[in-house]
């Protein structure tokens, strides 16, 4: 079985207008960095759905939904549905909004600061092999001189915004993909923003756990019955999408278990595992995280990750898949 094709829209960059007053901002291929974000008008009231993971790319963003709509020339509203920097490093470009996220990811984005990120960048020739993969992720991003702008307002489970006469539902999903994220849904338009709950014909990254937080996110997603899906990277989906992702969850974490009850290290679990039904993703050296990560939930650890470790880990496999 292969799971392609996912996309119910043309998945090109820039703008692509979803109907009644909302969009969706593209950027292919997905990959590391490479977010999606979202704008729900109504009137002359707006929200916007993440920033992107420098200010060029931002403000670029920003002037297409001006030309496309007058409510988009003052942000009213910004939501960051979690934490990584490809969703909310371009916050300070809408200062006039009030930033919106769930407290879990407000407690969270001080960690993942674009001067950290900056200073990776600067590191990563000394750093061998983890430098040369981290360049080939976030080299072609501009870090330099990024002020971090914060949630102004912040939430723990569900919370109702309005935007004109549209409401729009936030509900809090994880701890799943990061510690805080959220997902935005549009009742009147069946439309509804993942954030990075879904990585659409990309591997999806389990940073935090637990799995089944995520698979129950997917499953509230489709008894939401969207017409339509806007994920964190990737293009436009339905619910085949959203199925795509749970049947992945699902067997990483079955295949992933049986190897931690044999005994089997996560590495070699990680390349062990079968992924040709999802060799048309990208991204696959993030199984080593993914499987990382699910045998500390199956051993009951809660430590802290080490993120530096964790790309070494799929700096190798990286190199594997190249050779």
């Amino acid at each position: 079985m292969s799971h392609t094709a996912l996309g119910v829209r043309a998945y090109r960059r820039g703008l692509a207008e979803l109907g009644n007053g909302s969009w969706a901002w593209l950027q292919p291929d997905g990959g590391w960095g490479w977010s999606n974000a979202g704008l729900v008008t109504d009137g002359d009231q707006s929200l916007l759905v993440d920033t992107l993971f420098d200010h060029r790319l931002t403000a670029e963003m920003l002037a297409a939904m001006r030309d496309a709509s007058p409510a988009a020339r003052e942000i009213d509203q910004l939501l960051n549905t979690h934490s990584n920097g490809d969703h909310c490093n371009g916050n300070a470009l809408v200062p006039e909004a009030d930033i919106i996220a769930s407290r879990a990811c407000a407690e969270e984005m001080p960690h993942e600061s674009p001067a950290m990120m900056q200073g990776l960048r600067e590191q990563a020739p000394a750093l061998g092999e983890v430098g040369e993969f981290f360049l080939h992720c976030f080299g072609r991003f501009d870090f330099d001189g990024i002020e971090q702008r914060l949630p102004t307002r912040t939430f723990e489970g569900e919370l109702d915004l309005a935007v004109g006469d549209k409401r729009v539902h936030l509900k809090q999903v994880g701890p799943a993909h990061t510690a805080g994220d959220v997902i935005a849904w549009v009742p009147s338009e069946r439309l509804v923003y993942t954030g990075d709950i879904l990585f659409i014909e990309g591997h999806p990254i389990l940073w935090a756990g637990p799995v089944q937080n995520w698979l129950d996110a997917c499953d509230h997603i489709l008894a939401l019955d969207p017409a339509l899906v806007v994920p964190g990277h990737g293009p436009v989906t339905d619910a085949r999408g959203v199925r795509a992702v749970r049947s992945y969850l699902v067997y990483l974490r079955d295949e992933a278990r049986k190897r931690f009850n044999a005994g089997m290290p996560a590495l070699e679990a990680a390349r062990d595992i079968n992924l040709a039904d999802y060799d048309s993703w990208g991204d696959a050296e993030r199984i080593a995280v993914n499987v990382t990560v699910l045998y500390k939930e199956f051993a009951g650890d809660t430590s802290p990750n080490d993120v530096l470790a964790l790309f070494g880990l799929m700096a190798q496999l990286h190199r594997d898949r190249r050779r």
